[in-house]
């Protein structure tokens, strides 16, 4: 299941950015749905993480990890593009805010 991380250096943007979080989800798993894979919100884990040390180059960042399939592959700066622009259009508050899409060969504990 895809896992999100966000990085933040603002403790005030934290406020907003769970808000964000719950609009996230169903977002990013439009985003990363393939072929016969179509995720839904609840398969995918946000997690708000405040960061220390001002060695960030954002002032939030984001880090995505999910199973690397061909389709995802393929158009994954496009992924990258369109999450940046969702957290922007719905936080523009937030200041600058980068991606990365960290596709892999992943196992999971996730049962039904």
């Amino acid at each position: 299941m895809p896992t999100v991380n966000i990085y933040y250096t603002n403790k005030k943007s934290m406020r907003k950015l769970s808000t964000l979080a719950a609009k996230l989800k169903p977002f990013v798993a439009k985003e990363l749905t393939c072929g016969n894979i179509s995720l839904k919100p609840n398969e995918v884990s946000v997690r708000l993480i405040p960061s220390e040390g001002r060695a960030m180059i954002g002032d939030v960042e984001i880090d995505v990890t999910a199973h690397a399939f061909a389709e995802r592959v393929s158009k994954q700066d496009k992924i990258c593009l369109n999450i940046q622009k969702f957290v922007k259009e719905n936080a523009p508050s937030l200041g600058s805010v980068y991606v990365w899409l960290q596709l892999c060969e992943l196992g999971h504990s996730w049962k039904d």
